[in-house]
């Protein structure tokens, strides 16, 4: 939870009301009706889809090109008004609420295709493209490339860079982080910086590339973005199979990773998350701890992958390997993992999703998860644990109700926990989700002193800190 004097404290630098009421006038004077005042509007940029409390900005502007979103910064530099960038809103951390107030900076309309070089494999777009529109555009240019990070939301190219997104094929195919090449930003006051380039490899100076990439909107607006993309697999297979156990199913994950099997997605559901799905989504899956498998390759050599992970898998369980080849059972197969999410709030009638993700070397897993079980057996409130076992990554979705501050400290509580547990493990406190609103005192035991060097680096770049203030640190 935020913390009020905190809060009081540092919105007492920002723009008083009158002043904010000046600035908007600008910005509709600037932009006419892509600056909104609308409740609607408000109302939408106010929240994203975590348990945090809407908080509305002042006003909602929409900008088309670098030099729109350039004016803006230097409007809101020049009268210390916050800016909070937004994308599709689809974070669970609280990073878009406006909780000082200020400029909502919706990227959603800059969504152009700007170059693309398929000799290259790589493209630049504006970055409120999103993955679903790129790939698309990527079908459409008969090119057999696509982009492969799949969060599970069709969030906008921004937004990922913005949280370091990745998603269930990370384990092969890496984050945002090893896919971004180059970046536009702008800067809080207003001035447009390239960093990067489209060459493979450079030596040149600090790498601020990757400074942005994981920032979330603290110290820049991302506006171009450019990727490295990946060529479509020749073949795919898809596989499911039940376990008698947690532990019996992450140490054939280990094993299936250790003997070297290129995997595409390798996931996990727990008995509680299976039980779910076959509720939510009306399946018959056996409701145990359950590995979800695909295996990307050409034809010859993902049957071989196949086959190897089913004799490893042989070796833990002596359920039934289902595995399929064409799409459409594939898809059938996977369901069960795709509808997680919706199967978790499921489990309560008008329950509100809280959700916390650890990570943790792999070596590690099996025993994160099993002092986290251990933790959730003392609650009774809803908590599937899913997550990306090929990279060590799992979440826990609580479905808690959205009228009681007892149910909601309660999971802080047990979210604090399974944080404990991943960092006594040598992991991190979130794999992909970000810090946001939700995870700072985290980050703080997580880095301790060089949290310090992180605020001195926001305070080089954000003099003012009206860049999404409140957030990460």
């Amino acid at each position: 939870m935020l913390d009020t004097t905190e809060s009081l404290s540092k919105s007492a630098h920002f723009a008083n009301t009158e002043v904010r009421n000046s600035v908007v006038q600008h910005l509709q004077t600037l932009l006419g009706d892509r600056c909104s005042k609308l409740s609607s509007d408000l109302d939408q940029h106010a929240k994203d889809v975590s348990h945090h409390k809407p908080q509305r900005p002042d006003c909602v502007v929409f900008p088309l090109s670098n030099n729109e979103v350039a004016d803006v910064a230097s409007l809101c530099y020049e009268h210390r008004m916050p800016i909070i960038p937004f994308g599709t809103g689809t974070a669970v951390e609280g990073g878009v609420v406006a909780i000082h107030g200020g400029v909502c900076v919706d990227l959603s309309r800059m969504n152009r295709i700007l170059r693309f070089s398929p000799d290259d494999i790589d493209i630049t777009a504006q970055t409120g493209v999103t993955r679903l529109q790129l790939n698309k555009y990527l079908d459409e240019s008969g090119t057999n490339l696509y982009f492969p990070i799949d969060p599970g939301a069709d969030c906008t190219l921004g937004g990922m860079s913005a949280t370091r997104a990745s998603g269930s094929a990370a384990v092969r195919y890496g984050t945002m982080r090893d896919r971004v090449l180059a970046l536009t930003v702008v800067l809080a006051h207003g001035k447009i910086i390239r960093i990067g380039s489209r060459a493979r490899k450079s030596s040149a100076g600090y790498d601020l590339t990757h400074l942005f990439v994981g920032s979330e909107g603290t110290l820049g607006l991302i506006t171009e973005v450019t990727l490295r993309l990946a060529r479509k697999p020749d073949a795919v297979t898809a596989a499911v199979c039940a376990f008698p156990d947690v532990d019996s199913a992450v140490q054939a994950a280990i094993a299936i990773l250790a003997a070297g099997i290129s995997m595409a997605r390798l996931e996990l559901l727990d008995e509680v998350q299976m039980a779910a799905v076959n509720c939510y989504s009306a399946l018959s899956y056996r409701e145990s701890p359950t590995l979800f498998l695909e295996f990307h390759g050409n034809r010859r050599g993902v049957a071989e992958q196949t086959e190897a992970a089913r004799a490893i898998i042989g070796q833990f369980t002596n359920e039934e390997f289902q595995w399929a080849t064409d799409e459409a059972a594939r898809r059938q197969l996977w369901q069960a993992r795709h509808d997680a999410y919706y199967a978790s709030l499921a489990l309560r009638p008008n329950g509100a999703g809280y959700v916390t993700d650890v990570c943790v070397p792999i070596s590690n897993l099996a025993e994160c998860i099993r002092r986290s079980k251990a933790t959730l057996k003392t609650t009774r409130i809803p908590a599937p644990l899913f997550g990306h076992v090929g990279d060590g990554n799992f979440h826990v979705v609580f479905s808690i109700d959205p009228n009681s501050t007892e149910e909601l400290a309660e999971v802080q509580r047990l979210s604090e926990e399974i944080i404990t547990h991943a960092l006594a493990l040598d992991g991190t406190c979130t794999g992909e989700h970000g810090i946001g609103l939700g995870k700072r005192a985290a980050l703080c035991r997580e880095f301790g002193p060089a949290v310090e060097a992180m605020r001195a680096i926001k305070d080089a770049l954000d003099p003012l800190g009206i860049m999404n203030p409140g957030k990460v640190l």
